[in-house]
């Protein structure tokens, strides 16, 4: 961590703690050996592409948390008093200007998108429960969200009396009108008979499969359409693709800022804009700052680990080591994750699930048919298989065949199985290339997902 921004003994006193002035660029753009470097803690047996569920942290962002924890453990009065909120206050003001929002009130830094998305949903439920909301509105979330905010939504809503309707989307998927008409089709389906649509759930990024979302088309459509309040789920969001929240113009937008902003885990945003359903907005851990505002109330929930929150600084710090910053990084991912994806698709005989334009550091790959991805069960046994005897570690998305293609004569070539590659900064092409020779080994040999045990 740098001088300023710790509580180093000066002579026997405490200096004042962090500074808020902003990180500065960095005057050389990072080496390739110091990307290594940064990254030497990753297991070098281990082809990693799949940035996407945990993300990564560099070295030096990492030795800036321990020196956080370091003060706590040094002087923890001192640090929970006096250091603590300002430090807090320092990556929400960073967190803003990342995301282009009006004013630092409107961020909050919690645990993760799932805790956001409870704050969130906490507040719908009690509108459903102190009559604001009538039985049966409605939230809209899309099929494809994440497994833990749907079982969230209906855990908040449904047990409310609130009515949960999933938008279908097709995958693969070819263009974002697509996407747009089911989006339609669902919101004129729970407007019917009179009800309400209270909220839509949107994601930024589906995680599984991968397709980037047009939050902001679909955001309007919300609001051509008289939606109550639109809740952006962008888990995989920033540093992967472009935020300005104005301009996307949802009530609520959350971003893990461990998964592709080089932040240890866990710490995430929760943007909420100025209006009256943002002021109704609590933490589900209550503490003594209740009632003071969203902000507050998460920068304090309770004696516990802040310094993931604390280090965002030293993960700006890191990202204007490179060539064109944030956006740099999102621009080489992107055009080096497609390539790759390509050349597994050509390389397998097959495709990628959508066109690059729908895709950000992820992107989904369609694996040989021959495999016998023929449940969720096998793509998680073919996964483990790829970890355990290739060192291969990518998470296997299994989509389920239309009725007209189980029908098809050749039956052997429909790919059921995807892939879902990531590319983050330490990646190189040899990554890949173990999992085009892993898979095209497994092809060669006769393996099928039958072969193996439970």
């Amino acid at each position: 961590m740098e001088s300023n921004s710790g509580d180093h003994a000066e002579n026997g006193r405490h200096t004042d703690g962090p500074s808020l002035k902003k990180p500065k660029p960095s005057l050389l753009p990072i080496t390739a050996a110091e990307i290594r470097s940064e990254f030497a803690h990753h297991d070098p047996a281990v082809a990693r592409i799949n940035n996407g569920s945990f993300g990564c942290c560099p070295s030096s962002v990492f030795a800036a948390q321990y020196q956080w924890q370091l003060l706590f453990i040094r002087q923890p009065d001192h640090f929970y008093i006096n250091l603590l909120q300002p430090s807090i206050l320092r990556s929400r003001l960073l967190v803003k200007d990342l995301i282009n929002a009006d004013d630092v009130d409107e961020v909050s830094l919690v645990d993760n998108a799932t805790t956001a998305a409870a704050i969130v949903l906490q507040q719908i439920s009690w509108a459903f429960f102190q009559g604001s909301f009538s039985k049966g509105d409605v939230v809209v979330m899309l099929h494809y969200a994440y497994g833990s905010v749907k079982k969230s939504i209906h855990a908040y809503v449904s047990r409310a009396g609130g009515h949960v309707i999933e938008v279908p989307l097709p995958f693969p998927v070819s263009s974002d009108d697509e996407i747009i008409d089911e989006f339609r089709k669902a919101l004129a389906f729970g407007k019917s008979n009179g009800r309400r649509v209270r909220l839509a759930v949107i994601d930024h990024i589906t995680s599984m499969p991968s397709v980037v979302i047009p939050v902001k088309v679909l955001t309007r459509i919300c609001r051509e359409e008289g939606v109550d309040q639109v809740f952006i789920d962008a888990a995989h969001a920033i540093g992967n693709v472009e935020i300005d929240v104005k301009d996307i113009g949802a009530d609520f937008y959350t971003s893990n800022l461990h998964k592709w902003f080089f932040c240890p885990p866990a710490v995430a945003f929760l943007y909420s804009r100025k209006c009256t359903a943002s002021a109704d907005l609590h933490h589900p851990v209550v503490s003594d700052r209740y009632g003071r505002g969203l902000p507050l109330e998460s920068g304090w929930i309770g004696t516990r680990d802040y310094s993931a929150q604390l280090v965002v600084p030293s993960a700006v710090e890191f990202v204007n080591r490179f060539e064109g910053g944030i956006d740099g990084i999102r621009k080489s991912n992107h055009e080096k994750v497609v390539e790759m994806g390509n050349m597994l698709a050509e390389a397998w005989g097959t495709y990628t699930g959508s066109p690059p334009e729908m895709c950000c550091s992820m992107i989904m790959v369609g694996m040989p048919g021959c495999l016998g991805v023929a449940s969720s069960d096998d793509a998680l046994k073919l996964r483990t298989h790829l970890r355990d005897e290739f060192q291969v570690e990518v998470p296997i998305y299994y989509n389920p065949p239309k009725a007209f293609e189980e029908q098809a004569e050749d039956s052997v070539s429909l790919v059921t199985g995807f892939a879902r590659i990531s590319h983050q900064v330490y990646n190189t092409v040899e990554d890949y290339y173990r999992f085009r020779d892993a898979i095209n080994k497994l092809v060669h040999d006769g393996f099928t997902c039958r072969m193996l045990s439970s």
